[in-house]
């Protein structure tokens, strides 16, 4: 009998080295730092997938770009197939579906709810698939929350007058300088996130813009103490997959893996809350001054996105970059009227 019992415990030993070897392992590159809500949302991702699929399938999470500082070399990566899955901002993403520079525009929503109507409503969920179709090798499987960026500066905004001369770090984007040079301010670029701190202290520039976190976290809320919450754009983030690994893999676990991203969107969601809730807490307590703006005020803001500018040659903002993309603006803007 202990001979029987020894050998029953050696096959299921055997049985189990076999199984965990028989695993496919795959790789997720998150730029982020341990802790920050995608990041967390990664993490689940990894648990969900290799509950589901029963061990099959296991997802490692290199997170703070140990993989990839810039998440166009990750995008890059994925086409390849070198890595399985990647977090990164919708941005880079707008390079293989154009018309998701529409969701991006300035001052387009009047709210969260708004942007999560649009994102889970067919707008969104077309894009997702528009990624996929689009031949990039790309597969969108779903949506996580980056909150709204902001003005942070020097001095208080209440309103367009006051950002006449600001000199505003921007990220390297020409639509989002365009943005702060039509307000009146001058945008700048090549300054490094880690850099907005010092750069303000020396007088370099006058603020910057960001989301709650992000003003919290890098310390720049010590150096511009005035934040405005004009919320000019939310940029969503995707958790991206590549088509080619997707392609090596059992179809079933295929649908279980985009069934289980769609679960970790509300749990992204609920974790950025908790985040920017506590941000905001800290910034408060440190005494800044937050500006709400009145909705005369935010009108005036929104209102320079689609009126003529000398800045721009006479043209609009939205003309600029949004005309080939209107029927989508227009759809977005209709799905607020409920907000």
């Amino acid at each position: 009998m202990k001979k029987l019992l020894t050998l029953v415990l050696a096959l299921a030993l055997v049985m189990s080295v076999a199984a965990a070897s028989a695993a496919t392992t795959l790789k997720l590159s998150e730029v982020h730092a341990e802790g920050y809500p995608t990041t967390l949302a990664d993490q689940e991702f990894a648990r969900l997938v290799e509950e589901r699929t029963e061990g099959r399938i296991k997802v490692e999470v290199y997170s703070g770009g140990s993989l990839y500082g810039e998440e166009t070399g990750a995008i890059e990566a994925l086409q390849l197939g070198d890595i399985a899955f990647s977090r990164v901002s919708a941005s880079p993403v707008s390079s293989y579906v154009p018309k998701m520079n529409a969701i991006q525009m300035p001052y387009l929503y009047k709210n969260a709810d708004h942007m999560w109507a649009v994102l889970d409503g067919e707008i969104g969920q077309n894009m997702l698939a528009d990624i996929e179709a689009s031949g990039s090798g790309l597969v969108g499987l779903c949506w996580y929350d980056a909150g709204a960026r902001s003005y942070y500066t020097t001095k208080q905004v209440s309103s367009v007058a006051d950002m006449k001369g600001l000199k505003i770090r921007m990220q390297n984007n020409a639509m989002m300088v365009d943005m702060t040079n039509v307000l009146g301010g001058t945008g700048v670029t090549g300054i490094g996130p880690n850099e907005v701190y010092s750069a303000i202290k020396q007088g370099t520039i006058d603020g910057a813009e960001n989301n709650w976190p992000t003003y919290q976290n890098m310390g720049d809320y010590e150096a511009a103490t005035y934040y405005v919450l004009d919320e000019h754009t939310r940029v969503p983030e995707v958790l991206l997959a590549s088509a080619a690994v997707l392609s090596e893999l059992d179809p079933a676990d295929v649908e279980i893996i985009k069934q289980v991203a769609k679960e970790t969107q509300e749990f992204e969601k609920e974790k950025w809350a908790e985040k920017e809730k506590a941000s905001e807490e800290i910034v408060r307590a440190a005494g800044c001054t937050i500006t709400e703006l009145t909705p005369e005020a935010y009108a005036e803001f929104q209102a320079a996105m689609t009126s003529p500018s000398d800045v721009l040659g006479g043209i609009s903002l939205y003309e600029k970059y949004g005309k080939d993309y209107q029927d989508v603006i227009d759809a977005i803007t209709a799905v607020g009227e409920n907000f």
